[in-house]
């Protein structure tokens, strides 16, 4: 079975936030969405630039709420990703 099938989405997260602190990022994540308006994207990391990323496993859809998010903020200028766990190289040229 592909290891990346059973990843859930908080490992993911984890994944990428730990990434982000080696390269020096800054991340905001907010610990528990379910009181917060819907749709806003799971990471903040900032550096020398802001990044909006939403996180999916393989199998995990964005709903349209979040995609209304991203489409808002790269309106206004703003770098946002979808990002799925083999997005890694990816995720990892972003951050470099």
């Amino acid at each position: 079975m592909n290891p990346l099938a059973t990843l859930t989405e908080a490992a993911f997260q984890e994944q990428v936030v730990t990434l982000a602190a080696v390269k020096g990022w800054a991340a905001y994540y907010t610990y528990d969405s379910r009181r917060s308006p819907p749709g806003f994207p799971d990471l903040v990391l900032a550096r020398d630039r802001v990044i909006f990323a939403e996180l999916k496993t393989l199998k995990g859809r964005a709903r349209p709420e979040q995609l209304e998010w991203l489409d808002r903020l790269r309106h206004a200028g703003a770098e946002c990703y979808l990002w799925r766990p083999p997005h890694a190289r990816e995720i990892e040229r972003v951050l470099a």
